[in-house]
């Protein structure tokens, strides 16, 4: 199990293979999260954009711009 010291100053260095695992290089961030049992997990703040797809349901339906229009002129006509 990889292990790390901190400094007196409350800094301390990621071991190799904890980067190597994680996909850390120079300059990313990290988030510490606080588990309810009280474990602290490290992660990556950094998230590569092409891990976000199909994180969303696609819409449920397509409107046209003739449709959005008319629903606009509809709800202006309300007022």
């Amino acid at each position: 199990m990889p292990v790390s010291t901190i400094t007196r100053k409350g800094q301390t260095t990621i071991p190799g293979e904890i980067r190597r695992h994680l996909k850390l290089k120079a300059g990313d961030r990290v988030e510490f999260v606080i588990e309810a049992e009280g474990r602290v997990v490290l992660m990556p703040a950094n998230v590569d954009v092409s891990e976000l797809k199909g994180i969303l349901a696609p819409a449920p339906s397509r409107v046209s711009l003739d449709e959005m229009e008319a629903a606009v002129r509809k709800r202006a006509a309300q007022k």
